[in-house]
């Protein structure tokens, strides 16, 4: 856990805001800002996307990430490529163990079909993301398979997915340097119908420095 929310970044504090539970974000990231996420409460999975800002037709692509780097797991040290095979971003630091690739965004679509016709109404990330990327004119078909930082999916050995209790834990962090001019897009897990949130969606802090 920090000692004080800006320990270990660079000096200049360009932005510190409070993201509520369920909520979207979007944000422009300026090559060499380091932004940290801070689970705030502990084992909030925040569903994440990132578009290069000078043409959001290059987008991070968890096919060239997974692939460059041999591993499905992000970490600290984990570098995130574009669908052009440049990087677009460089995991700082993490005081979680590893981050989720391939747990995909929740939709009211899926929480039907996973949990009952009753969740159908329920708020979901792909309903964030779109929310946030039509501030920029992006729509269904500009999403692509995102991150999800703090999120425990666990893969066994006969290749199936799990989703299961978190490891993060209140004020544990994520930093993410990026290496491009970046939209960054948010979406704060509205999840309740498994323990990707503890069943109890929370609120998480997003500083950005440099």
């Amino acid at each position: 856990m920090l000692a004080h929310p800006m320990e270990g970044l660079p000096a200049t504090l360009l932005h510190d805001e409070v993201l509520p539970a369920r909520a979207p974000w979007n944000h422009v990231l300026k090559r060499g800002e380091v932004l940290r996420i801070i689970d705030l409460e502990g084992n909030q999975a925040v569903d994440f996307l990132m578009y290069a800002m000078a043409d959001d037709a290059e987008r991070y692509s968890a096919q060239d990430t997974i692939c460059r780097q041999g591993n499905l797991f992000l970490r600290s040290g984990s570098v995130l490529y574009s669908n052009e095979g440049r990087a677009m971003a460089t995991v700082l630091g993490s005081s979680v163990a590893y981050h989720d690739t391939i747990g995909g965004a929740c939709s009211c679509e899926s929480n039907t079909l996973r949990y009952g016709h009753h969740t159908r109404h329920q708020h979901a990330c792909v309903e964030n993301f779109l929310q946030a990327n039509a501030i920029d004119g992006r729509g269904k078909r500009d999403m692509v398979s995102n991150i999800n930082w703090f999120m425990n999916v666990p893969v066994e050995a006969d290749g199936a997915l799990g989703i299961v209790d978190g490891i993060s834990a209140p004020g544990l962090h994520v930093d993410l340097r990026a290496d491009m001019d970046l939209v960054v897009v948010i979406s704060n897990c509205p999840q309740v119908n498994n323990p990707c949130n503890g069943f109890n969606p929370t609120p998480i802090r997003l500083l950005i420095a440099a």
